[in-house]
């Protein structure tokens, strides 16, 4: 089992949506059982649905009445709204079938980035620094049957300069109720034109370098 529910970086420009959040998941109805939300400690409600693999391990090995802490990839239909996408959990003691006797997450279960921890890597599209609004686009990998799924949009809470605009960012990002709040980032480079030159110089925001985590 791997030791993180968020795989290591393995190319510079690599794009992805992924974090994790802890929750109870409340199907929609029976006849929609892969549809519902996830209700948080603090009884906000967050749209999701389950990916297709996930139904069997979730009727088979899990106490659904209870908060699990699941990996999401996350999606914006709208900027007051977070929807989600659960596509694994992390919960290794369970997994594994060894029993917690304190009735608290093991110390095997919990992660060093805490619960609501999203790593987002993709182009800058958007930034207004008045607002604190942060648009970033990622592309997905084409699936095995060949289909090239389009790229999607995140809208997120924070400051990147305009002069960012059009690189590729690494953020380190926190759910904070319905929204996406940028925590750390880093200006990996500018993105290629068509004729494959960058755009403008490069640069980098803050100091820190990518964590080593990711999808």
């Amino acid at each position: 089992m791997r030791d993180h529910p968020i795989p290591a970086v393995t190319e510079p420009l690599q794009y992805r949506a992924i974090g994790v959040v802890r929750g109870e998941f409340r199907a929609d109805s029976d006849e929609k059982s892969t549809r519902g939300q996830l209700i948080d400690a603090d009884g906000q409600a967050l749209e999701c649905v389950v990916l297709g693999r996930m139904l069997t391990l979730m009727r088979r090995h899990l106490d659904m009445s209870q908060p699990h802490l699941w990996v999401v990839y996350p999606r914006c239909r709208d900027e007051e709204h977070l929807h989600l996408q659960i596509a694994g959990i992390w919960e290794p003691s369970t997994l594994s079938r060894s029993e917690d006797a304190a009735g608290s997450a093991p110390a095997e279960d919990a992660l060093p980035e805490g619960d609501d921890y999203f790593s987002i890597r993709g182009e800058l599209i958007y930034t207004k620094t008045e607002t604190a609004d942060v648009v970033v686009k990622v592309r997905q990998q084409p699936r095995a049957d060949g289909f090239r799924p389009l790229p999607f949009k995140l809208q997120l809470k924070g400051e990147l300069g305009l002069e960012h605009l059009r690189h590729f960012v690494s953020l380190d990002v926190r759910r904070q109720g319905q929204l996406l709040q940028i925590e750390s980032s880093e200006v990996i480079a500018p993105m290629p034109t068509r004729g494959g030159k960058g755009r403008g110089g490069s640069a980098r925001r803050g100091a820190s370098s990518t964590r080593s985590v990711s999808s």
